[in-house]
């Protein structure tokens, strides 16, 4: 775990120790957390696995579930999250649940515990994930240094041969390649990315094929009363990385193709990736235009009354796989605790 989410522990352990989260719940004017969720997977991740950071097991989202619940805070949709933010009655907090990418897990391991606990949720599709044509390439990264004893990164024509071998040397070569992915424009991410994986023989449409759900799959979870189907553009590029009309066309084409599939046009939109560097004022806009009720960043934060008038840039509070503790729940819920800490990171 690098020393950011040792940090990020370290003061989760003094909140829940000094009653924070509970006084924040009481005092704070956040109305509700909309939640993002990955994965839901039964396994352990092995030592290397930067990516755990997006898997939560199935009994920590089923104590969540309930410990939610247990504190007096409703599971609800968007939408009744918007209605209750527009109130003038302050009344019971809420969570929103929302899972981005549409991974095959959500279907095996997070609707049985939803339905149970018969909790909505929103799920987020990019749309040629769906079509098993996708490129989760940070998964892509992690597969083929969990497996090499050493890799070769090539810039500028120039080509570095990286030890691999111990699980420091993994952790530094996946952050040093997942950050210049992170930095380049989306046309040169692809070039490395397939040079990458063809250097060792990794089948990027199989991996896609493997982990995300296809259509008669999402036809079952978009067929539960639960479920409100979101966008999440075509092709999971960072917006901000594109030119404008691209990026309107990502996200116009994912909902068309969407409602050509359920007959149900998404008015709800998510982000790829969320943060600063993949979406800022041009793509909020966009979203206005587009005419989406909400869009949601992965910035931290509650929501408050004032986000009704910024619909389109809406915080969110991320359930953490380096997170399963039980106690942290409680710091997960509060909303108005998480828009002071996410105005510390910044």
């Amino acid at each position: 775990m690098s020393l950011k989410y040792t940090a990020i522990r370290a003061a989760f352990e003094l909140l829940w120790l000094t009653g924070m989260p509970a006084l924040f719940r009481l005092l704070s004017r956040s109305r509700g957390v909309i939640l993002t969720l990955h994965r839901v997977l039964p396994e352990s991740p092995a030592d290397f696995s930067p990516n755990a950071i997006l898997q939560v097991r199935p009994d920590f989202l089923d104590y969540c579930l309930e410990r939610l619940r247990d504190l007096g805070i409703d599971i609800v949709t968007l939408d009744e999250a918007l209605e209750r933010l527009a109130s003038p009655r302050k009344g019971r907090q809420f969570v929103v649940l929302t899972f981005d990418d549409a991974y095959r897990d959500n279907l095996q391991h997070a609707l049985p515990i939803l339905r149970a606990h018969e909790a909505p949720f929103t799920l987020y599709v990019p749309t040629a994930f769906v079509d098993g044509i996708g490129q989760l390439w940070w998964q892509a990264i992690e597969d083929i240094i969990a497996r090499q004893d050493a890799v070769a990164f090539s810039e500028d024509g120039q080509t570095e041969y990286v030890d691999t071998r111990t699980l420091a040397q993994k952790q530094e070569a996946f952050e040093r390649l997942y950050w210049r992915m992170r930095k380049l424009p989306e046309a040169e991410r692809l070039a490395l990315l397939e040079a990458f994986t063809s250097a060792y023989g990794y089948d990027l449409q199989r991996q896609c094929r493997e982990l995300i759900m296809d259509w008669p799959e999402l036809r079952l979870v978009a067929g539960d009363p639960l479920c409100t189907i979101g966008a999440h553009t075509v092709h999971h590029f960072e917006l901000a990385k594109l030119t404008a009309e691209h990026a309107r066309n990502e996200m116009f084409q994912s909902v068309e193709i969407i409602e050509a599939q359920f007959g149900i046009r998404p008015a709800h939109f998510s982000y790829p990736l969320g943060g600063p560097l993949s979406c800022g004022p041009r793509e909020f806009a966009l979203a206005q235009e587009l005419g989406f009720r909400t869009a949601v960043t992965t910035r931290p934060g509650g929501l408050y009354p004032h986000h009704l008038q910024q619909l389109t840039a809406l915080p969110r509070v991320s359930l953490n796989g380096y997170f399963q503790q039980r106690r942290y729940v409680d710091v997960f819920a509060s909303g108005g605790l998480f828009t002071q800490l996410g105005r510390i990171m910044r």
